[in-house]
């Protein structure tokens, strides 16, 4: 039997905090450092939001993918608060979800102290009891590892848990993990884009989220 739903599993850019534009001028540095032959536009970046970044670089260029990773996480940090936004309602639905005593983490690719580092900017970090980073697990989304250990962690159970997220990554972790999924319309790719992968749902305002556990 289905439980109620009591878990919130979240990733964190794209969908609770907007560092898409942090994200591409990043990457567009970082690109045009290695690579002054080639153009990379906007819309070249997309497919390299949602996987890790030694996943991303080694793609283009193994031999020298860490190094690229070094100076991408240098200069993400340096201009980190200068460029990222909140979404509108992110905050309010957050808060009244830990209001209303729903278990709360975040599930990401990014390293902990990044994680930290969005959540306190934007006023998040109260509300999370569990934060996975990329560096606390072995393998990164879609695995379900980071899933699992933070419903581990939370004393939480596959069938009372949903995964939130932007990327196609979140939504695989979700079914290899056997929990629920919810895509963002407010991804840099679209909801169409998501649908495409079978989420459990798609929010088109992160309040369509306190609707969905409410009516449970």
């Amino acid at each position: 039997m289905t439980r109620k739903i009591t878990t919130l599993l979240f990733d964190l850019d794209g969908t609770l905090i907007n560092t898409n534009e942090l994200i591409i001028k990043t990457f567009q540095h970082t690109l045009g450092e290695y690579f002054p032959e080639r153009t990379f536009e906007r819309e070249d970046i997309y497919s390299f939001i949602g996987p890790s970044l030694i996943d991303t670089f080694t793609s283009l260029d193994p031999e020298r993918a860490q190094e690229m990773v070094d100076h991408y996480r240098a200069f993400n940090k340096e201009y980190h608060d200068e460029l990222i936004l909140e979404y509108d309602g992110v905050y309010e639905a957050i808060r009244a979800l830990y209001e209303e005593d729903y278990k709360l983490a975040i599930v990401s690719t990014k390293m902990y102290d990044m994680i930290l580092k969005g959540l306190k900017t934007t006023g998040l970090d109260k509300y999370f009891q569990v934060v996975i980073g990329l560096d606390q697990v072995a393998a990164p989304k879609p695995d379900p590892e980071g899933i699992n250990m933070a419903l581990k962690l939370l004393n939480s159970t596959a069938d009372e848990a949903i995964m939130v997220g932007d990327n196609y990554h979140d939504i695989e972790a979700a079914h290899n993990a056997n929990v629920k999924s919810a895509g963002v319309s407010w991804a840099i790719r679209g909801a169409d884009y998501l649908r495409d992968y079978n989420p459990t749902y798609i929010l088109e305002s992160m309040g369509d989220l306190l609707n969905i556990v409410r009516e449970d």
